[in-house]
């Protein structure tokens, strides 16, 4: 069970491999800005930088601060410049008598009690960090599963009992997750109908009443009605740190949307979304991708009748080049295809929007960028991520690669 979040923060002095890119400023971006509660970090570098996930490029730790790894609110984030360069700096902060922000020595005040913001929305994600959302194909057989509900019903929500074979002996009083073989997730594009993994649906959450086989177990939670024949798996107890520092692929990745999660046909900001690609191709938590709509495929006319003058051109040359000039009458027919000739040599055939019939040459449009997402949670061949910002709808199969 997720019992503790410890969010590190973005500004952290670390050693990462970060995007290398230029870093520019917003042209209208305030001079310094106090932390509120309820801001992320990258929603704070967004309000000084055109492209906030470059934030580790121009952050530079206040000397002063004794641990410069945190941001508060009543924290003050400036934009200065060094050499040249943009520079963002933090100045700790607090509140005075009257209620107001007010910068403070580092001295005065204590820390251990507050809590520091968020890299990006954490309760976005919660549910995605503990649950274990992909498994193999017969990864859940050997877990426990509902064998039935008490008053024997094919389904049972919060509160009602259940019985469950296959838990260990001491499972007494511990909480378990249920959970259901979802959909697989399918590569169409690289590798056809390639299943790289099946989704792990959260059904509820359960406290073992009673061990033994079956044991009774109360359903704490649901989101959806248990079933007989859905699996247990212990709730993890480990604290989970999210360390969300945004970084660079260390390699090319061209990937898809494969899923989104509730299923929705357009993807907003802070919506989870799955890529078909995970840690063996190379994908690390923290990564920012690019997401860009994928070219349309349209029908050229215009393709088609360029291509079809050509052939008539060569046939007519073929003609011509067959007749004999010497036979007068032949020769009027010469005269006849060396006149047409030329009238095709003259002919504006981009104009030209193609003969009845005629087939149409398919042409791909470019991808054409639409937003940027954040990897929060990595598998093998799958990883989740987080939309952090869209110009324009992005849909299931849209291309996820480098910035």
């Amino acid at each position: 069970m997720l019992k503790k979040i410890i969010i590190y923060s973005l500004f952290m002095g670390v050693s990462v491999f970060c995007l290398a890119d230029t870093v520019d400023v917003k042209s209208d971006h305030p001079q310094s800005y106090v932390v509120q509660k309820g801001d992320t970090l990258w929603g704070i570098s967004e309000k000084f930088l055109q492209k906030p996930w470059l934030w580790p490029q121009v952050w530079e730790a206040n000397p002063q601060i004794e641990n410069p790894h945190l941001i508060y609110p009543g924290d003050v984030v400036s934009l200065q410049y060094k050499d040249g360069r943009p520079i963002l700096s933090v100045a700790r902060g607090g509140r005075d008598k009257s209620g107001r922000y007010t910068r403070l020595s580092p001295s005065v005040r204590s820390y251990e009690k507050e809590k520091a913001i968020p890299t990006i929305p954490i309760d976005a994600i919660k549910q995605f960090l503990s649950r274990p959302l992909v498994v193999t194909d017969d990864e859940m057989r050997d877990w426990p599963y509902v064998v039935s509900s008490y008053d024997e019903h094919l389904v049972a929500g919060a509160g009602n009992k259940i019985y469950v074979k296959g838990l260990p002996e001491d499972a007494a009083d511990k909480r378990y997750a249920i959970y259901r073989k979802g959909k697989p997730y399918i590569n169409n594009r690289k590798d056809k109908d390639t299943i790289l993994g099946y989704e792990a649906l959260h059904v509820a959450d359960a406290v073992i009443d009673k061990p033994g086989d079956p044991a009774s177990a109360i359903i704490a939670r649901s989101s959806r009605e248990v079933l007989n024949g859905d699996r247990l798996a212990a709730e993890s107890e480990e604290d989970i740190s999210t360390n969300f520092i945004p970084t660079s692929p260390r390699q090319d990745i061209n990937a898809n949307i494969i899923s989104v999660i509730d299923g929705v046909s357009e993807i907003g900001q802070y919506q989870v979304v799955v890529l078909d690609v995970g840690t063996n191709q190379g994908i690390e938590t923290g990564n920012v991708l690019g997401v860009y709509q994928t070219g349309k495929v349209v029908q050229d006319y215009v393709a088609t009748s360029i291509q079809e003058s050509e052939e008539d051109k060569k046939r007519l040359k073929m003609q011509y080049e067959d007749v004999s000039p010497t036979d007068s009458a032949v020769s009027a027919v010469a005269n006849d295809i060396r006149d047409t000739k030329r009238a095709f040599d003259k002919t504006d055939f981009v104009g030209y929007l193609g003969r009845p019939n005629s087939k149409p040459v398919e042409t791909e449009l470019p991808d054409e960028y639409a937003g940027v997402v954040m990897v929060f949670r990595t598998f093998e061949n799958i990883s989740y991520a987080l939309v952090m910002e869209t110009v324009s709808a992005i849909h299931i199969d849209d291309a996820v690669k480098n910035l």
